[in-house]
């Protein structure tokens, strides 16, 4: 979707060291059990290992201006956020960020709110209302770490399970993806002229 608007588009995957290059973890309750036993498996330093090595070959590409941004949904979306510690990123798309408000992802947890502060370009926040695994009182916690630090950003919420963008399956909601990835093409736009 990005690369038809004109963006240089890498797509790093999240568990390489734990399955087979090219897997794709179905979309049902097998794959989300083993999905959710990678997503504690892995450590965070191999997670920004892995943004870094991705963010280094995109500003080394000649067809990248040095602009870099970052998009994530679900875990993803957990992974852009903290992909956004490195100042290089200037905008940062966060769908649905699984477990930000907890601070349980990868082996031992994660630090990413309280790292907020080192975020410098501009975050768009989106949630559905009604995502389990990111409630109310998740949602307004992370909220207000982003207010307490001063970061740039937009905040949306609609309603919506988690996985809305996924193209698959009873969550999905063409209606608001059409919505959602416009919001994240605007961001990226834009990120060169804020």
């Amino acid at each position: 979707m990005l690369a038809g608007h004109g963006f240089v588009v890498v797509v790093p995957e999240i568990f390489h060291e734990l399955e087979p290059a090219g897997t794709v973890l179905s979309y049902d309750p097998a794959g989300g059990e083993r999905g959710n036993q990678h997503k504690t498996a892995k450590t965070i330093a191999a997670h920004d290992e892995d943004a870094r090595v991705a963010l280094d070959h995109l500003a080394t590409r000649e067809d990248c201006d040095g602009r870099l941004g970052t998009m994530g949904v679900c875990i993803g979306g957990h992974l852009a956020f903290r992909c956004a510690f490195d100042r290089r990123v200037r905008a940062a798309a966060c769908f649905y960020a699984t477990d930000l408000h907890q601070g349980s992802l990868g082996l031992g947890g994660d630090d990413s709110l309280g790292r907020a502060q080192d975020i410098t370009g501009e975050l768009m926040m989106v949630w559905g209302r009604q995502d389990p695994h990111i409630p109310a009182e998740g949602r307004a916690k992370i909220h207000a770490r982003l207010v307490e630090t001063s970061r740039r950003f937009t905040w949306h919420e609609v309603n919506a399970a988690h996985a809305f963008l996924r193209d698959e399956g009873p969550r999905y909601d063409p209606a608001l993806a059409l919505i959602a990835y416009r919001m994240a093409i605007d961001l990226f736009a834009r990120m060169g002229t804020s």
